[in-house]
This record gives structure tokens, C-alpha cells and sequence, in this order.
């Protein structure tokens, strides 16, 4: 932080283009929200100075007091410094247009299974009512439990991680939606705690990271929850558990929905004769499979 900056920088407009170039200047890396420096600096700019997210225009040219001033330059400045993700900076990450609190003990929420549950995963589920048992495995913040419940009414949800500060998270926003009586935490390695509990409905978004991908992770990413990215050599270990565990788990007419980021011919290898069904998301068909109970092995 330089006198200059505090003296010189005088209104939100001023402040963002000088965020700009700082964050263009450190090389920064975004994936935790946004995918550029512009967007990155009106969101923190905004939430800084606690104004509406979606409200930059009427307030581009409002000066600034000298406390707010300093307030986005410490922003910035540990953005830059620390290449702390942005979530982390100010304890919140958005799914849509769902808000929920996230630190360090829990990876930044981002899934394309949160659009497929705003969708109410039409038409694989024909009535959404009849979703009574749910599970989301690996569930880290809590956030695609809570979304299950907002979208499938009647669905009592277990919340499944193997970490408990993960769970702690959880808590947090199960509680900020009130949804403690519906979306239950559950400390379980996998499938491991859940004894013989059934599903209409599983998701997961679990590690899928592979090895040579988190060896060259950029630095934003490695202040998220190791546990929370890798998975072994080519990022299907967890993945592996899931489909051998899954059948045991899931009703009759139960649907296993999994994220797996890039590794679906990795994953279609490994798994030939699984009739995979990948569903179309914002980014495309390649990132998310369904299979119904019946088409898991025993």
C-alpha cells in the first residue's frame, strides 16, 4: 500500500482500475467465482464497500471516505500478497443465486451439479415430491445438501464428509437456511458411517483432481483443503469407491448423479461397460454422469 494510492485514489472507479492492473500485474489465477481481473475487482469492491452486487453503474463515481479507502486497498493488497481466493477473502461464495458461507476449512464451492438441481434434474426425475431420502457425498460447505432440499421439498438429506472442520461449515449454512430439521451432517469416510441407509438419490462432486494436475495447481488452489482436490494418479479414486459402493446405498429406482470434472474418458477406460449418461450443463456434456441403481454392479 503506497501514500500515493491512498491520496490519489479518490472514487469506486478508481479503485477498480487500480485493482485491475494489480491483479493483472501479480499474475493472479481466477476459478473461484470469476474468470477475469475486471470481474474480480467490482465484486470485491462491492462487497467491501457493502453494496449491491449487481449495482456497479450509480456508483462508479462516489468518492470514497479515507476509512473505505483503506478497507479496498488491504483487499487488494492480500488478494496480490497472499493470492488468497476471493471467497476466502470475504467469507461468502455464490451457487446461482444461493449466498453461503466458506473459510479455509472448506473448498470454494463451484459445482455444474447446482445448476442441474436448480432444474430439479428434469427429466431424470419425473416428481420431484418423491424424493424422500437423499445424500450428498463429499458435501464440504453444505451447499449442494441445502440445495437438494430447496429443490426436492420432501427429501430429508444426509451431508456426508470425511472432515470434520469441513462439517462445522456445513453447519453454519444448514443453520443460516434453516434447514437443521432437513439436511443432516454426517462425519463418514464415504459410504463408511451411513450403516444401511438408502436413497432415492445420490449426488457427488468428491476429489477428481489427478496427480499432475495438483502438482501444478496455481497458488489460489493450494490454499483450499488438499483432501477436497486430489485423487490419486489420474483423479478416479474416489470416484472408484463411489460406483462399487453406491447400489448398496441407493433405492430400487435410485439415481447416482457425479461430477468429474475432465475425466470422463479417463473414466468411460477405466469403466466400459457402465451405461454412462452425461448430462448438459453451462460448460457442456463432459463434467457430470448419471447412472440409475440398476445400472451399478452389486
Amino acid at each position: 500500500m503506497t501514500v500515493s494510492a491512498k491520496t490519489e485514489l479518490i472514487t469506486v472507479r478508481d479503485f477498480i482500475r487500480y485493482a485491475v492492473s494489480r491483479f493483472n500485474a501479480a499474475g493472479l489465477f481466477f476459478g473461484h467465482g470469476s474468470d477475469n481481473a475486471w470481474d474480480e475487482a467490482v465484486y470485491l469492491t462491492l462487497h467491501t464497500l457493502h453494496l449491491p452486487l449487481d449495482r456497479l453503474e450509480p456508483f462508479l463515481d462516489a468518492r470514497l471516505l479515507p476509512e473505505e479507502r483503506v478497507a479496498l486497498l488491504d483487499i487488494t493488497t492480500r488478494r496480490c500478497q497472499d493470492r488468497l481466493p476471493a471467497a476466502y477473502l470475504t467469507h461468502e461464495a455464490w451457487l446461482g443465486e444461493h449466498r453461503f458461507y466458506v473459510d479455509d476449512r472448506v473448498i470454494v464451492p463451484r459445482s455444474f451439479i447446482a445448476e442441474l438441481l436448480d432444474e430439479q434434474l428434469a427429466p431424470w426425475v419425473t416428481d420431484p415430491w418423491a424424493i424422500e431420502n437423499a445424500l450428498d457425498l463429499c458435501t464440504g460447505s453444505g451447499c449442494l445438501a441445502i440445495k437438494l432440499a430447496l429443490n426436492f421439498p420432501n427429501a430429508q438429506v444426509d451431508a456426508v464428509d470425511l472432515s470434520k472442520e469441513a462439517l462445522r461449515v456445513a453447519e453454519r449454512n444448514i443453520a443460516d437456511y434453516h434447514l437443521v430439521d432437513r439436511v443432516h451432517p454426517v462425519h463418514s469416510d464415504a459410504f463408511a458411517a451411513l450403516a444401511d441407509r438408502h436413497y432415492d438419490l445420490i449426488i457427488s462432486n468428491p476429489p477428481y483432481v489427478d496427480a499432475k494436475a495438483v502438482a501444478g495447481l496455481p497458488p489460489e488452489y493450494r490454499h483450499e483443503p488438499e483432501m477436497a482436490l486430489g485423487s490419486g494418479d489420474d483423479g478416479l479414486d474416489f470416484t472408484r469407491i463411489i460406483l462399487a459402493k453406491a447400489k448398496q446405498h441407493l433405492n430400487e429406482d435410485g439415481i447416482l448423479v457425479v461430477e468429474i470434472g475432465h475425466n470422463r474418458d479417463a473414466l468411460e477406460a477405466a469403466f466400459p461397460t457402465l451405461p454412462f449418461t452425461w448430462l448438459d450443463t453451462a460448460a457442456g456434456d463432459e463434467y457430470v454422469f448419471l447412472l440409475r441403481a440398476s445400472d451399478l454392479p452389486d
